[in-house]
Parts: structure tokens; sequence; C-alpha cells
């Protein structure tokens, strides 16, 4: 089993190059600068492994480099303006994709112009691989589970950075799709993708959190995969205000200004947490909380962890999200083995509660 890893020598792609190295996962680097793909093969200590040089704008080579290998995990962002090539060269190749994008119209786009080529080619595409979109996948399709039919799900994120910046890749995903950010992207709403529906939720309870704290409308990947596992008459995706504002206010010369990701310190002092709340059309409520620390780590973990599921189990060819191409119980136990947790609660609908008799 080889893996071919697309953005090698950018920051998440060296910590996918060294979960690779850890695991005893061959690869193959692929990407433009031959000189930056070896320095990181060194940097994760597997010197030994192979690199191709490759560009965008030559889909012949691409497809070529990843030829013989049984996935490729693309780290190159922003997947809004780079990300569809490699798609198409993975298809062309016959190899399984996955990539760490948390970018919501991309996720559409993929989902809209490779399921059929996907298909035809016996290949798997299971896009937003990372500590949000395939976590909310899969705690969004266990909690639904409780309380189906679905009358409305919503997504909530929340980021506890404790001073870490966002790596500069982050930023920049982040400025190419920053109209979204500051819309709020789409939400799911009787049967059609719109991004005219303004947020039903207004607070959300986190995990750790005395109450409540102020939510808003956020381009969350789940919106764009939930949806096509979940019958649900309503889907939203929100994040913790703050969070929001720190995102809308995302410059060049921010970027500049940061270093290329945050430190190995500063990244085991961050904490990620995905909350998923179904209703179910009769009142009944589920509640689905997945959490763990290092969001850089954790996606490069979720990523090679998804390739290698798919290199060695018979998942339905075609784009996939998460929670079709996986075990959704089994994946996040896995991931409790990385400092992960999860858990899901359910409530009987008001009407159904036994009230204690006045005393």
């Amino acid at each position: 089993m080889k893996m071919a890893v697309y953005g090698a020598s950018g920051y998440t792609g060296r910590l996918v190059l060294a979960e690779l190295a850890r695991r005893g996962i061959p690869a193959v680097l692929v990407g433009r600068d031959p000189e930056r793909l070896r320095a990181a093969a060194a940097g994760a200590g597997m010197p030994a492994a192979g690199t191709a040089q490759a560009s965008l704008d030559d889909p012949a080579a691409l497809a070529g480099a990843f030829a013989g290998c049984a996935a490729v995990i693309n780290c190159a962002g922003p997947f809004i303006t780079s990300g569809e090539p490699v798609v198409r060269a993975a298809i062309a190749a016959g190899c399984h994709y996955v990539d760490i994008s948390g970018e919501q119209l991309y996720l559409q786009r993929v989902f809209e112009r490779f399921g059929r080529q996907a298909a035809d080619a016996g290949v798997t595409v299971v896009p937003g691989v990372n500590d949000d979109g395939l976590p909310s996948s899969l705690i969004a399709h266990l909690a639904a589970e409780r309380v189906a039919p679905v009358s409305e799900l919503v997504i909530a994120l929340d980021l506890t950075r404790s001073g870490a910046a966002p790596s500069r890749g982050t930023l920049r995903s982040a400025l190419a799709n920053l109209a979204t950010f500051r819309d709020g992207g789409l939400s799911y709403d009787d049967g059609t993708w719109r991004s005219d529906v303004p947020a039903r939720r207004e607070s959300v309870t986190f995990p750790g959190e005395p109450g409540p704290v102020p939510v808003v409308k956020f381009p969350l990947p789940g919106v764009a995969t939930i949806p096509r596992h979940v019958p649900a008459s309503h889907v939203e995706g929100v994040a913790r205000a703050v969070l929001v504002e720190a995102f809308s206010q995302i410059t060049p010369e921010l970027i500049d200004a940061v270093p290329d990701g945050p430190s190995e310190a500063s990244r085991a002092a961050t904490r990620w947490t995905v909350v998923a709340e179904a209703t179910g059309a009769d009142g009944r409520r589920a509640r689905g909380v997945v959490s763990g620390p290092d969001t850089y780590g954790a996606s490069a973990i979720i990523a090679v962890e998804s390739a290698r599921q798919l290199a060695s189990q018979d998942a339905r060819p075609g784009v996939l999200a998460p929670a079709q191409a996986f075990d959704p119980a089994g994946f996040l136990d896995f991931l409790t083995g990385c400092q992960a947790s999860w858990s899901i609660e359910a409530w009987p609908a008001v009407s159904e509660q036994v009230l204690s008799p006045a005393s």
C-alpha cells in the first residue's frame, strides 16, 4: 500500500508525512519543487521516499505521478482554486482520493462534478477529511439515527487555540473563501442547498461551558456532506461568534505576518469540538459531541486513516461523505486512541417525558 501526497511540503502536508512514517506506510511526494519535496521527506524521517514533479496545469504529469498508488492525500489549498485538478488526476490514475479541505463550496463542486467520473472509474473520492469535516459527518449520522426522521440538524464548531495562530495555509484558504465566511455559506433547507437562509440557532452549549454561548451561521463542511446521508428537512452550520469574527478579518498582510504554522507545543494546547444536535419530526432530540486536541495533528491522522481505509476496504465508488465511506462509530472509536472523545445523548419529546408528581 503506497500513498501519494500532494502538497507534501506544506505545513499540514509535512504532518501527514510524519503520520505515514509513524505507521510505516510508504509514500510518494508530489509537487512542483523537487528540492522542497526531498527536504520534506527527510524531515519526516523517510528520506528514501519517492518524489515526483508535477504541477496543476499538467494533468498527464499529475496522473502519472499518482499511478501505482493506492490513494492520494491532497494537502494543497486553497482547494477552491487548486483542488479540482488533483481530484481529476487521481480519478484518471485509478487512485482513491481524500483531502483535508474545509471549504464548503469546494466540497459542493466535488460532489456535483466528479460523482459520475469517480463511479465509472471505480474510484472512491472523500473530500473534507479533517478535524471538522469528518467528525461532524460521523457524529451527525449517529445522532440522527436516534431520532429519525430528522426535522432539524445543527452542527456547531468550537476551536480553542490558546494563543496558537492558524497556519498560513489555513489563512490562505479562508481568504480565498472570504465572502462565504462573511455571509455564513450554505444551509440545507427542504431538499435544496441555499445561501439565503438565516441560521435558526443563536446559541449552543459547548462541553465545559456553564451555559449557552452565542453562535452565528458558518460555512462548515458538514453542511455540504451530511444531507447526503441524513434525510433532514433542515441542516445548518454555526460556530462560536468570536471565531467567525476572527475569520472574517483575515487580510493578505495578516498572512504574511504569521509563521508557516504553530509550534508543536502550541498545537498541543489547541482543542477542537464538534456538536451535532438533531431534532426528530416528533420532537425527540439527540446530541452528539466529538472533541480532541491539536487541530492540525488530528487532521493529519484523520487523512491518513481515511486513505488507509479506502485502500484496504471495499468502499462504494463515487464521491462520498465520510459517513458513507466509513463506519461512523468504528472511526470515532479509532480517534479515541488519539486522545479524542465522543458521546451521544438522547431525550424523548417533551410530551413523552414523565413528570414527577408534585410533593
